[in-house]
């Protein structure tokens, strides 16, 4: 269904209601209260999201994503609960906030002129382009002509809708499919996967996978950037949108905003070919392991993911790997290492996976206590490389030259002065090839990255599918699809 028809369709009957009670009510001496002050009288904001990678998802330490994050932000910068009322048709996001069935929406919404019709947006908290995706094993496409006869699948109610609809007029032949339970990821996935030969989406979601679904590339970036902003009714009680605008001017002033943008960007250095070759394991080599790494995830306390990451620098998931220095196995372990273990049998995976889990947890440990969160995980991987012994020379070599020995960031610097004969002889441990453990480390911390977000996608896609339980504090909608218009179009399900 057009996105304005049913628009205009569900707001009909709230304006006519709320103008018959407007004429029926009495007139009054008495205040009544601002939007804002029964916030502050409920205790909550009831706000619309949709669950995905770039709004709000379940992270390993509870709900998190950008949207999450700012919307969590407002409510503490109010002092009340956030309640996230969960949505997945744009369409019906637009309605519900239009005839006032929560405050706001923050659901990565472009604030495009259809739909500032029938709601309103405070300021951008980002700007986006428009891309249009296709499968890199194909012939870049030149110009919309290229786009006849192909399969093209968006979202339903989508700015991208739209401006197909725009590019249709000049290019009449031009046909696609609209899905409202589709997520920009699962598109860009399906273009990676060949399933449909192109999808718009926006620039943020796209940077945020192309090491994820290295298949995907972009076609052609159209003209004009979109704000992405948050959509409040259309009302004369501006009190709580102008609160908003308050807040968004305080975190872009506090450099919060900055912060938050750079926490869900992609930082993932791989080339094309280390992107291809990740992305074609963990689709066929991966499932074979994943459940013995999240037992041995289980059993020492470390995230499976992180465990994989390391397997995959060593092995590449390869249970028979073996290196001309005779570490061998899943988790390459050295003969004397595998002895203190316990392992056997260094080319049994399962093994191979608790012998190294178990050898990580316990560097883990001897890291210094009062060193914490990534920088005790990075510096662990770096002894578990490297040996405990030159990592900490390279924290001794950090200290002596003013840095912080408990900054990972700070004694990656001085690792590689371990090979230089000025800095080794000064200290217990000797020569190391100090710039292997940080190369070591920053790849981890690439596969990690591919990894969990690959992870993430999966288990958001299943609980979509299959799941009608709703986190805690999210309060649950029941609503019926609307029925999309595929006519001709078989797509594999999401």
């Amino acid at each position: 269904m057009p996105f304005v028809t049913f628009i205009k369709r569900a707001i009909k009957f709230s304006v006519a209601t709320a103008f018959v009670a407007g004429i029926c009510s009495p007139l009054s001496g008495s205040h009544l209260p601002t939007e804002l002050e029964n916030v502050y009288a409920d205790g909550f904001l009831n706000v619309i999201s949709r669950n995905g990678p770039t709004t709000y998802f379940e992270g390993p330490q509870g709900l998190t994503g950008l949207e999450y994050d700012l919307a969590k932000g407002f409510a503490d910068f109010l002092g009340v609960e956030l309640v996230i009322q969960e949505q997945e048709n744009l369409n019906r996001i637009i309605a519900k906030v239009a005839h006032k069935e929560a405050h706001f929406a923050a659901a990565g919404l472009t604030a495009s002129s259809e739909r500032a019709e029938f709601v309103r947006f405070t300021q951008a908290y980002t700007d986006v382009s428009e891309l249009l995706i296709y499968n890199r094993s194909n012939p870049k496409p030149e110009s919309y002509e290229d786009l006849v006869g192909k399969k093209i699948l968006v979202m339903a109610g989508s700015a991208h809708a739209q401006r197909l609809r725009d590019i249709q007029k000049s290019h009449p032949k031009i046909q696609w499919a609209e899905h409202s339970e589709a997520e920009m990821v699962d598109l860009i996935e399906m273009v990676h996967n060949g399933d449909i030969d192109y999808t718009m989406v926006d620039s943020n979601v796209f940077s945020l996978t192309e090491k994820i679904y290295p298949r995907a590339g972009v076609a052609i970036e159209l003209e004009g950037n979109q704000g992405l902003a948050w959509a409040f009714p259309n009302q004369v009680d501006s009190s709580l949108y102008l609160k908003a605008q308050e807040y968004f001017d305080s975190i872009k002033e506090s450099g919060q905003l900055a912060s938050w943008m750079s926490t869900y960007q992609n930082e993932i250095d791989l080339d094309q070919s280390g992107a291809l070759t990740i992305a074609k394991k963990i689709e066929t080599r991966l499932p074979n392991w994943e459940e013995h790494l999240r037992d041995a995830g289980a059993e020492f306390n470390l995230e499976w993911q992180l465990l994989a990451a390391i397997s995959y620098q060593e092995s590449h998931w390869n249970p028979k790997a073996r290196s001309r220095t005779g570490v061998r196995g899943f988790m390459m372990l050295t003969q004397a290492t595998a002895a203190e273990m316990g392992v056997t049998n260094r080319v049994d995976p399962v093994q191979s996976i608790n012998g190294g889990a178990k050898y990580f947890k316990s560097i883990f440990e001897r890291i210094p206590e009062r060193i914490q969160g990534e920088d005790r995980t990075l510096m662990a991987l770096a002894a578990y490389n490297v040996g405990m012994g030159h990592l900490e020379d390279a924290r001794i070599l950090t200290e002596r030259a003013g840095g912080n020995p408990d900054r990972w960031q700070e004694v990656k610097q001085y690792l590689p002065l371990l090979s230089k004969r000025k800095y080794y002889r000064t200290v217990k441990h000797g020569y190391a090839r100090g710039w292997e453990p940080v190369q070591y480390v920053e790849n981890i911390r690439r596969y990690y990255a591919i990894i969990t977000w690959h992870d993430t996608f999966t288990n958001n896609r299943a609980l979509a599918a299959e799941s009608t339980e709703l986190h805690s504090d999210v309060r649950p909608v029941t609503f019926q699809n609307e029925s999309e218009d595929l006519e001709d179009f078989n797509y594999p399900l999401l």
